[in-house]
């Protein structure tokens, strides 16, 4: 059984893999995304399900300067 308290480590995978599925950056893998875009977000609101989980992730990895954790997940890109 998983303790829902820990972070899931396959969300960090999703982040580097998964493309943006509308809007103006559709297409573009999720850790890509402008930090204004992600902002934005934030702001108001982001969606439900999976994906506002992602984004809102990677606005937590990126307002805490912590990129460097998707490196390697990335091939050190």
């Amino acid at each position: 059984m998983t303790d829902p308290l820990q972070p899931d480590p396959s969300l960090l995978q999703d982040i580097v893999t998964m493309k943006m599925s509308f809007g103006k950056y559709k297409g573009t893998l999720l850790c890509d995304l402008p930090e204004f875009y992600l902002n934005w977000f934030k702001r108001q609101g982001f969606p439900k399900g999976k994906l506002g989980i992602l984004l809102e992730t990677m606005y937590e990895i990126r307002l805490n300067g912590l990129t460097d954790l998707l490196k390697p997940l990335r091939g050190g890109r």
